[in-house]
């Protein structure tokens, strides 16, 4: 079992770096800095702006639709991809692994300490009915990435 994961799809954000904070403030939004990029999956590095926003990462007609806030890179310009292993933004985190339906139902979630990812996810998409998995900064609870299986 093969598995990739994406970052997201800058193009949504991109527009929002050119915003005052005024601008940003009535979309829920600001300027900030540090933290893990959702688009480049690389942590930011020391004084690189991040825009935070809220971002509806699990946009399912279910009881589990869920939405946080995200940090976003201002140079990150292409999602990133990720195949067979794991991150280095998961190497350092206790992460929480919530695997989900095609239906967009929780099927199967696990608690994981730094380095004990990737033999989660494995577990995870094993049985077959998990089709996807987010991954959650477990202390925060921000989302991390998206799981899936690679067909590839």
């Amino acid at each position: 079992m093969t598995y990739r994961i994406a970052g997201l799809d800058p193009e949504p954000f991109a527009p929002l770096f050119a915003l005052d904070e005024d601008a940003l403030a009535a979309r829920r939004a600001r300027l900030d800095h540090g933290f893990p990029c959702r688009v480049s999956l690389e942590e930011a590095q020391v004084g690189e702006r991040l825009l935070l926003v809220h971002h509806t990462h699990h946009a399912v007609d279910s009881p589990f639709r869920a939405g946080v806030a995200i940090f976003v890179r201002e140079q990150a310009r292409e999602a990133a991809l990720c195949r067979d292993r794991t991150l280095s933004v998961f190497e350092g985190r206790v992460l929480s692994l919530r695997g989900f339906t095609a239906e967009g139902m929780l099927a199967g979630c696990a608690l994981v300490q730094p380095g004990e990812a990737d033999a989660a996810i494995r577990a995870l998409l094993a049985g077959g009915h998990i089709l996807y998995i987010d991954a959650h900064n477990a202390a925060a609870g921000c989302f991390a990435a998206r799981i899936e299986r690679d067909e590839a």
